[in-house]
Parts: C-alpha cells; structure tokens; sequence
C-alpha cells in the first residue's frame, strides 16, 4: 500500500504543474532528454502520460481538487500506518550455504582379544618331537609350545630348559607332571604363556654323553632360538634339571652365565670333576650377572652331602639363592611332589621381571 501512495505523490506533481499552453512546452513534465526533439514532439511526449489527469481537473474546480486529493492522501496514509508492523519480509532468493563442520575426532579402541584367541587360551599347549640332525650323535628334544601359539604369530615367549634324570630320557618332567602344571598356571592367568625344551641324555653311559652341554649350548639353543618365537636373551632363558639333570643344569648354569639368568637345581648330583671346578666358576661371574637360583633335596637322599657342599659355596662367594630341605629321597615319587612347586617358581623371574635383574 505504501507503494501505491507514492504513484500518487508523482500523479499530484503532474498536477501541480503549469497549465499546459498552446504554444508554450516548457515545464510540462518533460524529461532532460526529451529538450533533443523538435518542439512539436517535445510537447507531445510532455503531454501523452498525463492526458486522462488533465481532462480530470478540466472538470474540477481548484479547491474541489484540492480536497480529493488530501483526502486520498491521508486515506492512503492511514492504510499504510494501519498495516502490521509484522508483515513477511519480502522472500530473498537464497543463497546456498555451505556449512564447515570441525571434522570428528574418531577413537580407534585398543585391540582385545578375538574369540579364537580366547578359546585358543582354554586349550592346553601341545608337545613336539624334534631331533636336530647336524649333531654327532643327534640331538633329540621334546619341545612344549603355550596355548595360542599358532594365532599369536607377532607374540615372542621366553623359554625354560629341563633336564630329566640319569637313565630316563626326555619325556620324563612331562611324565611327572610338568606340562600339566605350566597348562593351568596359563589358563588362569597366574603366569605368561613361555616355552620348554625337553633335551635327551640318552648316551649319559657312552661315549657320546659328556658331549651333551656341547651340544645343547652350542647348537640345540641357537636352533630353539631360530626355529621357534623365544625371547634369546638371558633375563629370558633358564635351564633347570633333577638329579643328573641337575648336574648339567649346574655346570652350564655358571660357566656360561651369559645364556642363562635362572637356574634349577632339584636333588642335585654334581657330575665327576665338576666338585672341585664350582668356586673358580663362582668367581668369574659377574656380580651384574649372577644368575637366581633355586636348591632343594630330600632328607634321604644320597646326593645330600654333596648338595649342601655346594649350597654353603654359595654362600661363600656371595650367590643368592633358596634352598630348600624337603623330607624325600632320591626318587620320582619325590620330584612329582614338588613339580608344581619348581613350575611355579621359573614363572616368578618371568611374571615379576625384577627378580631377574
């Protein structure tokens, strides 16, 4: 309406211009560049829009004319103050919008376990059969590998050696128990998954046998290491034996310090020659480098004298270790008593690390 009200302020300027003259253009409502015609055509180019408002007035008196138009003025005054003050904005054309959104922060949850991996640690380990082919005679093994072995193939673990008794032969720890103890200490959580190295000594009676440590430093360890996911450090081997195997365990034990950083000693039977040799082998080692030890035998067993020989040479130079006096002799029935008890005792250095520091 406000619109309207301003064609009607142009048509009262029209009519508040000069009567129109016959010979006289001037002041008719001509554009500037209108004055470029010849004058007939200036005056009509003046004269063509307004015709109709001038035939009006023609028939109005001045004052007559004067009234209508205020009245029309102040009638379209009102309509435009009348109208709400909250009429629709007229519709621009939109524009399109492009909204700059600060990109997600996306979290990437740690990995957890599959369910192969956690069905795979309800399982017990396996036993292998190995034999190591470049040794004079043969070397064989038995080798335990952890639950989830096979689907942890980025996972490394670290390794125990264990030496049965004179006159048996490598499936002897397995036969007391051993494999069965490491199995449940791993499905509950209470140790890591490790693995364990069966060696045979079946030639401890011939000539082959005083060339077992040989064999087992210098190529069953290096194979181990190379074949199989172990962790080839010394913090993360230990070599541990019963009776025989115990003597090997010694001897290899602190002469070559640096393979090993636990040892077992388990109803303890110095091998010949070794008794003399044990504190010359004390004194070169280390102090960083002295390895854990753990001494135990039975009450009524023949080795015993010579096993507490060797444990108060410990103290001597100085070694930490436990000892341990059980009521037993020198038998299996004694060994699988206590197998549990050993098992648990390698897994200590590996769960606390500390322990072998």
């Amino acid at each position: 309406m406000c619109i309207l009200a301003l064609n009607y302020k142009e048509t009262l300027k029209v009519f508040e211009q000069k009567p129109l003259g016959s010979d006289n253009c001037r002041g008719a409502g001509i554009r500037t560049r209108d004055f470029l015609l010849p004058k007939q055509a200036r005056c009509r180019a003046a004269l063509r829009p307004v015709v109709r408002s001038v035939s009006i007035m023609r028939r109005m008196k001045a004052r007559q004319a004067t009234k209508l138009i205020s009245f029309l003025l102040a009638l379209l005054t009102g309509l435009c103050a009348c109208s709400p003050s909250n009429q629709p904005a007229p519709t621009l054309a939109s524009l399109p919008l492009t909204v700059s959104r600060t990109p997600e922060v996306i979290l990437t949850p740690l990995p957890r376990p599959t369910a192969t991996q956690l069905t795979c640690l309800t399982n017990p380990g396996r036993v292998e059969e190995g034999i190591l082919e470049s040794t004079d005679p043969p070397q064989e093994f038995l080798i335990y590998l952890p639950p989830c072995y096979d689907e942890r193939t980025d996972q490394r673990s670290p390794v125990l050696y264990l030496l049965h008794g004179q006159t048996y032969t490598d499936d002897q720890w397995i036969r007391l128990g051993a494999v069965d103890v490491i199995d449940e200490l791993i499905r509950t959580g209470e140790s890591i998954p490790f693995i364990i190295v069966f060696p045979d000594d079946r030639y401890w009676n011939l000539p082959a046998g005083p060339g077992f440590g040989a064999r087992l430093v210098d190529d069953l360890i290096p194979y181990i290491d190379l074949t199989y996911r172990t962790i080839p450090n010394r913090n993360q081997r230990a070599i541990g034996g019963m009776s025989r195997g115990a003597g090997w365990a010694l001897q290899l034990g602190l002469t070559r310090w640096d393979l090993f950083g636990t040892i077992g000693l388990h109803s303890l039977a110095v091998l010949q020659k070794d008794a003399s040799r044990i504190p010359k082998w004390l004194a070169d080692i280390p102090a960083s480098s002295r390895p854990r030890v753990f001494m135990d035998i039975g009450d009524n067993d023949p080795e015993l004298s010579m096993a507490q020989l060797v444990e108060a040479q410990f103290n001597e130079y100085g070694l930490s270790h436990e000892w341990h006096l059980y009521s037993g002799a020198h038998t299996e029935e004694y060994w699988s008593a206590h197998v549990q008890e050993y098992i648990r005792w390698y897994t200590e250095g590996w769960n606390n690390p500390t322990l072998n520091q």
